[in-house]
């Protein structure tokens, strides 16, 4: 797993460690990767590996049921938990950035997001288009940047959800590797003709990605020049790291915006903060001819209020009561997907034999009822057509959004595979963009509004559940997509290898990762998540034994107190005039 976040094919920077998001690290330097992988060969199986920021710290005797590593990455102490901090620990070697799956080695390319981002526009087309449940993105328009090592899906999600999309990228580089992975159509450095290519597709009501080869600001002022009718409009530059060159502002091509870096950080600060307050009145023009905007976690709005947008914020003096926009997660994935547990499963067949992945895609498929949900629905349409749609970068591997139930009956179905020699061993995981796995006000607990959002808790708790359960691999991060200080996450992995204990593992430690999370959704009183964890609670009775048994809150009916009031005051002026 730590070799294919490094791959050539995966990799965004690999001679330098970085997975993806400009700056995600394996770990922080070659020495520590050939320790790291000089004490997994050595290892026993009552020993685990512990590591901090990329630095092994040895092995301990252990247990075979414990965690064969444990890991975690730039847990920075409060008062020092900064950019700025943490920028000086990753000077002295002694923090790294994981980013999720770079530092928590469970990284399989641009598809370890593509299902959630198809979820993404399938609904945002759902709940703002006005389609129909059955309905896909045909013949409408989504505007959007980045085919970095993320972003990249955007293209090929925006193709299978059937809808044209437009999207922006600086580095020729990136464009290339979309095209030749079949991730992206079609490129051109010239909008006229990207708009032509656009209206025909449109018109025919075809699917097609378009790789724009240059700024995303100079996209939207042709939109808006040009009033050009935009379905729905996003944005995935890496904002987390937007003074880093996470943002390449307006004027300035990839190559000169790096030199500046280099040579001028406090004039790139600059010209990012003018490129990004040009970004946002674009965006607001833009929106007030109805088009759908939402944030795609990648800190955009963060990034435009700390460049001297404070309109941007519901609270001009205290941006962390959320901005105008809606993050994704609090207008569509929070609600219908990670409340009910739906979140972004994965598996890689470690033999390498892509008929071993066909195999296991047969197998999820055969577990999932398309009649239970519009989840369900959507992720057996999903699981059927990947192969066609040609998802696998490097590992063979595959993501699907399943829920809790779900991924509990996929993961005993491929270890009962493994134990009858039908395929070979297989490692399960996720993105820690995850129902329970990640804390981050701005995105995954964006949909939160009990005011715990701001806690991180729930991933620390994620984390030590996963590892006193016997996952192979406990990982925990600060950070993620959104930037040091911003958020934490947690993630696992688990070797399957047809044994009994590992269907052991599977049933309290899956149900776990899972519930545990929708369990705190819940008591933020969020309705599908309360409705989720009942459900989960009386499918674990067993007579008269209760083996599952959560808080969960009494809705209070918020008219109550004011009714009681009023009458109150209505009988005592009704006394007084008597």
């Amino acid at each position: 797993m730590i070799d294919n976040n490094l791959d050539f094919e995966v990799a965004l920077y690999p001679y330098e460690l970085v997975t993806y998001g400009e700056t995600g690290q394996v770990c922080q330097n070659w020495m520590q990767y050939r320790l790291i992988k000089g004490y997994l060969q050595e290892m026993r199986e009552d020993q685990t590996l512990v590591v901090h920021s990329g630095h092994p710290l040895g092995l301990f005797p252990s247990h075979p049921q414990a965690p064969r590593v444990i890991s975690t990455n730039a847990l920075l102490v409060g008062m020092f938990d900064d950019p700025e901090h943490f920028n000086k620990a990753a000077a002295l070697g002694v923090a790294n950035y994981g980013q999720m799956t770079a530092g928590g080695w469970m990284y399989i390319g641009p598809q370890g997001i593509v299902h959630g981002t198809y979820l993404t526009l399938l609904n945002a087309g759902r709940k703002f288009l006005n389609n129909a449940a059955d309905e896909d993105l045909s013949g409408q328009l989504f505007v959007t940047s980045g085919l970095g090592g993320m972003s990249g899906a955007q293209a090929k999600a925006v193709e299978i959800a059937g809808g044209v999309g437009v999207i922006a990228e600086v580095d020729k580089s990136r464009i290339e590797t979309r095209l030749e992975q079949n991730w992206l159509s079609r490129v051109s450095a010239d909008l006229e003709e990207i708009f032509s290519w656009v209206r025909k597709y449109r018109s025919q009501g075809k699917a097609v990605s378009i790789g724009y080869h240059g700024n995303v600001v100079d996209l939207l002022e042709y939109i808006v020049e040009n009033q050009i009718e935009v379905d729905l409009l996003s944005d995935q530059t890496s904002c987390h790291e937007a003074y880093s060159g996470g943002y390449i502002p307006q004027g300035y091509s990839f190559a000169a915006a790096r030199e500046l870096l280099a040579e001028n950080p406090d004039e790139f600060k600059q010209a990012v903060d003018k490129s990004l307050r040009r970004h946002f009145s674009l965006i607001q023009e833009i929106t007030g001819q109805g088009t759908y905007f939402f944030d795609y976690g990648n800190s955009f709005m963060k990034a435009v209020y700390d460049a001297g947008v404070d309109e941007i914020a519901l609270d001009p003096d205290n941006p962390d009561r959320g901005f105008i926009f809606p993050s994704y997660v609090e207008d569509i994935m929070g609600p219908i997907c990670f409340d009910y547990g739906y979140g972004p499963f994965r598996w890689v067949c470690l033999s390498g034999d892509k008929s071993d992945l066909k195999k296991t895609d047969r197998a999820a498929q055969k577990c999932i009822d398309p009649e239970r949900r519009a989840q369900d629905y959507d992720n057996f349409h999903w699981i059927k057509d990947a192969e066609a749609n040609d998802l696998v970068v490097g590992s063979q591997a595959r993501i699907l959004y399943a829920d809790g139930p779900g991924r509990i009956k996929i993961a005993l179905k491929f270890n009962e595979l493994i134990r009858n020699g039908e395929i070979g061993p297989v490692m399960l995981g996720r993105d820690h963009h995850d129902t329970g796995g990640t804390d981050s006000p701005f995105r995954e607990t964006a949909n939160i509004k009990d005011g715990s959002n701001i806690m991180g808790e729930m991933s620390i708790h994620c984390f030590a559940g996963n590892a006193a359960r016997g996952m192979t691999l406990a990982v925990q991060s600060n950070g993620g997509g959104v930037g040091i200080g911003k958020c934490f996450n947690s993630g696992f992995g688990l070797v399957l290898d047809g044994s009994e204990r590992v269907d052991n593992i599977i049933k309290s430690a899956v149900d776990w990762d899972v519930h545990g999370g929708v369990a705190r959704r819940a008591w933020a009183r969020n309705e599908n998540a309360i409705k989720t964890m009942l459900e989960w609670q009386q499918t674990g009775k067993q007579g008269d034994e209760i083996s599952r048994h959560i808080t969960l809150p009494y809705l209070a009916d918020d008219d109550l107190i004011e009714g009681l009031v009023a009458d109150k005051l209505k009988q005592q002026n009704s006394g007084t005039e008597q």
